[in-house]
C-alpha cells in the first residue's frame, strides 16, 4: 500500500507530505483546489510522462517520492532482483522522481538510479489508477487472461498446459535442429566422407602430440650421443692411414725406448741411472696403452648400447608433422583432432541414419502437440465456465451503480496454432456494451469515463483477491451520478477497501466521501502573494463540515450539517 507521498515544487504545491493508511480514503475539495495536481504528482512517481510545465514557478526542479509498504512475496521484488537492485526486508519501497525546469527527468528506486521503463514496470504492480481520462490496470487487455485464470481456473490445468507446451516446444526445436543438420550434412556429404576417411586413417589419439614430441626429442638425443661416441672412437682408431692415432703413437714410443735398454745377453756393467728412468718411462707408456685400450673397449660398448635408429626418428617426425598439419587444416589443436573425427563421424552417421531419426522426432512432436491440444482443450473448457461465472458476478454489481443496462462479457477467441503459447490456445478480453443494441467492445473504448470507472469498481470487487496490486485510485468515479447511485458507489468502495486493498478516491459526492474511513481535504492558501495547494486530514467535526459544504455549497446550513451527520451515521452503522 501507499504509505507516504512527499511532493516538492509541483505546479501550485510548494511542499506537501501526506501519510496514508489502509482502508478507504476520500480526497475532496472545491473545483480547482488542486486535486488533479495531487494525482499528477503521484503519476510522476509512477513513471508517467513529465514536462517542465509541472515545475513550480521560480523553482529549479520538482520532486516527488512515493513510499510503499510491500509484502516480501510481491512481484515487484522479483522485478527488482532481475535488475540487481537490492532491497532490505521490512524496509519501504521508495519511488522517487525529479524533473528539472528544463524538462530533464531522473528516477530512483530505493535510492538507486533506474530508467523510467523499469519504474513504470514496478509501478503497475503497486498502483492501479481509474480516472476520467486514463485507466491503468484492468483496462489493459493483456492482464485479462491471468485475472480470469486466478478467479476460477484450477492451477493444475494451467500447470499441465505449461508443461505440455514446454515439451512440445523442446521437441519441435530438436526436430528443427535435426532437419537443419541433415540438410547441411547432405550438402557436404562428399567432403564429409573424404575428411572422415582421412582422419580415420590418421587415427589421432589424445595426448599423442606430447608423446611424439618426447619420443622425437629422445631419438634426437640418441643420435647426437651416437655421433659423439663415434667421433671419440675415430680419434682413438682413425680410419685415415695418414693419422696413426694415439695407440700407434704409444706403441711407437715404447719401441723407441726399448732400444735404449741393454740386451738381455749383454755383460753386466755398473748400474746406469738413466736406465732406471727409461724403465719407468716404458712402464708409464705401457700403463697408458692399457688405459687407452680400456677406454676403447668402454666406448665400443657404449656405442653398442646407444645405437641410434634413424628410421624411428624419421617415422616419429613424419607422424608428428602430419598430425600438426591436420590440426591446422581444421583450425584446432592436435588434441582436438579425435573430437573433430567424432563430430564429423556423427554428422556422417546422422546423414546415413537421419531419415529414421527424423521420422521418430516427427512422431514425437506430433504426440506432444496432441498432448498439448488435449490439455489446452481442458483449460479452454475451464475458462469458458469461469468466464460465465465472472460475467454473472460482475453483472450483479452493475445495477446498483447505475449500469443496469450495461452488459459485461468475457470474449474467448481461439488463436491460430502459430500463436499458441504456454498460457493456452485462446485470447481473453473483457468487453462491455454500455447500452442496449450497442455491440460490445473493449472496456476503454466503449464506456465513458464515469461508466468505465464504475465498471472497474465492479470488476475490482469481484477480482480483488486475484490481483497483487495493493492501492487503487479512483478519480471522480461518481461523475454524473448522485443520490442512491453515489451511495452505492461509496458502499462498494468501502467494501473493496475491506478486502486488503487500499482505496483512494477523488470525489465530489458527499455520499461517497461519507463512506470513507479517512478524509483528506485539498485546498488553496495564499502566502506572501503566492497561491499554494495544501492537503490536510480532517477530524470528525471537520469531516462533517466538509460533507455539509459538499451538500450545500458555499453557504453551509444547519440542515446541511444534519444531512452530513446522517450520512456519516449511516456509514458507521
Amino acid at each position: 500500500m501507499l504509505t507516504n507521498l512527499s511532493i516538492r515544487d509541483v505546479v501550485l504545491i510548494e511542499a506537501l507530505d501526506l501519510s496514508l493508511h489502509t482502508g478507504f480514503t476520500a480526497l475532496t475539495g472545491e473545483t480547482g483546489a488542486g486535486k488533479s495536481i495531487l494525482l499528477d504528482s503521484l503519476g510522476l512517481a509512477l513513471g508517467e510522462r513529465a514536462s517542465a510545465g509541472l515545475v513550480r514557478s521560480g523553482a529549479d526542479e520538482a520532486r516527488v517520492t512515493a513510499s510503499f509498504d510491500v509484502p516480501l512475496a510481491h512481484p515487484a521484488y522479483a522485478l527488482l532482483a532481475e535488475q540487481g537492485i537490492a532491497t532490505e526486508p521490512g524496509e519501504p519501497l521508495m519511488l522517487r522522481r525529479i524533473i528539472s525546469k528544463e524538462g530533464r527527468s531522473r528516477a530512483w528506486i530505493n535510492d538507486q538510479a533506474v530508467g523510467i521503463t523499469l519504474m513504470r514496470r514496478i509501478a503497475v504492480t503497486l498502483v492501479e489508477i481509474q480516472g476520467q481520462h486514463e485507466q491503468m490496470g484492468l483496462a489493459d487487455s493483456s492482464t485479462h487472461r491471468g485475472l480470469l485464470d486466478a478467479y476460477g481456473v484450477p492451477p493444475s490445468l494451467l500447470t499441465a498446459v505449461t508443461r505440455a507446451y514446454a515439451n512440445w516446444h523442446k521437441l519441435s526445436a530438436e526436430l528443427s535442429a535435426a532437419r537443419k543438420a541433415l540438410q547441411e550434412a547432405a550438402r557436404e556429404e562428399d567432403w564429409l566422407r573424404h575428411t572422415v576417411a582421412e582422419l580415420a586413417t590418421l587415427a589421432p589419439q589424445p595426448g599423442e602430440e606430447d608423446l611424439l614430441a618426447q619420443q622425437r626429442h629422445a631419438l634426437q638425443q640418441a643420435e647426437r650421443r651416437g655421433e659423439a661416441i663415434s667421433a671419440a672412437l675415430s680419434e682413438l682408431n682413425p680410419r685415415d692411414r695418414r693419422n696413426s692415432g694415439p695407440a700407434a703413437a704409444l706403441r711407437g714410443a715404447s719401441r723407441a725406448l726399448q732400444r735404449l735398454l741393454p740386451a738381455p745377453t749383454a755383460p753386466e756393467s755398473s748400474p746406469d741411472p738413466l736406465e732406471a728412468r727409461t724403465t719407468e718411462a716404458l712402464a708409464a707408456l705401457e700403463s697408458a696403452e692399457n688405459a687407452l685400450a680400456e677406454a676403447e673397449t668402454l666406448l665400443s660398448r657404449l656405442a653398442d648400447d646407444s645405437e641410434a635408429n634413424p628410421r624411428l626418428l624419421e617415422d616419429a617426425e613424419e607422424r608428428l608433422f602430419t598430425l600438426r598439419a591436420a590440426a591446422r587444416k581444421h583450425d584446432v589443436t592436435v588434441d582436438d583432432l579425435p573430437g573433430v573425427l567424432e563430430q564429423l563421424s556423427s554428422r556422417l552417421t546422422a546423414l546415413e541414419s537421419g531419415a529414421t531419426h527424423l521420422e521418430a522426432l516427427q512422431n514425437a512432436v506430433q504426440e506432444a502437440r496432441v498432448a498439448y491440444e488435449d490439455a489446452g482443450a481442458r483449460l479452454s473448457a475451464a475458462r469458458e465456465k469461469a468466464a460465465r461465472k465472472l460475467e454473472q458476478a460482475v453483472t450483479k454489481e452493475l445495477k446498483p451503480i447505475k449500469l443496469e443496462r450495461a452488459r459485461f462479457l468475457v470474449d474467448i477467441a481461439p488463436l491460430p496454432p502459430e500463436q499458441w503459447s504456454a498460457q493456452g490456445m485462446e485470447q481473453l478480453t473483457f468487453l462491455i456494451a454500455a447500452n442496449p443494441g450497442q455491440p460490445p467492445g473493449p472496456l476503454a473504448k466503449v464506456a465513458s469515463g464515469g461508466e468505465l470507472s464504475r465498471l472497474m469498481l465492479a470488476l475490482k470487487l469481484v477480482l480483488a483477491e486475484q490481483s497483487a496490486i495493493g492501492t487503487i485510485v479512483f478519480d471522480e468515479i461518481d461523475a454524473g451520478v448522485g443520490g442512491a447511485t453515489a451511495a452505492a458507489i461509496g458502499e462498494r468502495l468501502h467494501r473493496l477497501a475491506a478486502r486488503s486493498v487500499q482505496v483512494l478516491a477523488v470525489t465530489h459526492s458527499p455520499q461517497v466521501a461519507a463512506s470513507a474511513d479517512a478524509h483528506l481535504r485539498i485546498g488553496k492558501i495564499v502566502r506572501n502573494g503566492n497561491t499554494a495547494t495544501h492537503a490536510a486530514p480532517l477530524s470528525a467535526e471537520e469531516r462533517q463540515e466538509e460533507i455539509a459544504r459538499m451538500l450545500a455549497g458555499d453557504t453551509i446550513t444547519d440542515a446541511a450539517r444534519a444531512a452530513a451527520a446522517s450520512l456519516l451515521g449511516q456509514k458507521n452503522d
